[in-house]
């Protein structure tokens, strides 16, 4: 019988900023660098789990640890007067 290779689903956290020029940039703050970008916001949410993939194979290709956030972080806007 074949080796079972079991998959694990990770979860992060994208932030999606419409672009100056139309669109939406999207970026993922625990990856650093990891970045895309689309016309439409459903463009967008595609283009960022590619990207998203193809930065964790490149983590994976070189044996670093896969990045996790955890279940219990905030996200918060706070209020700077200056």
């Amino acid at each position: 019988m074949g080796k079972v290779l079991k998959k694990k689903i990770y979860k992060y956290t994208v932030f999606f900023e419409p672009a100056e020029e139309g669109g939406y940039v999207a970026y993922v703050p625990i990856l650093e660098g990891c970045v895309s970008q689309g016309e439409t916001l459903e463009e967008a949410r595609e283009m960022i789990k590619d990207a998203i993939k193809g930065y964790l194979e490149v983590l994976k290709a070189e044996k670093d640890s896969l990045p996790e956030e955890s279940e219990e972080a905030l996200i918060s806007k706070v209020e700077i007067i200056l």
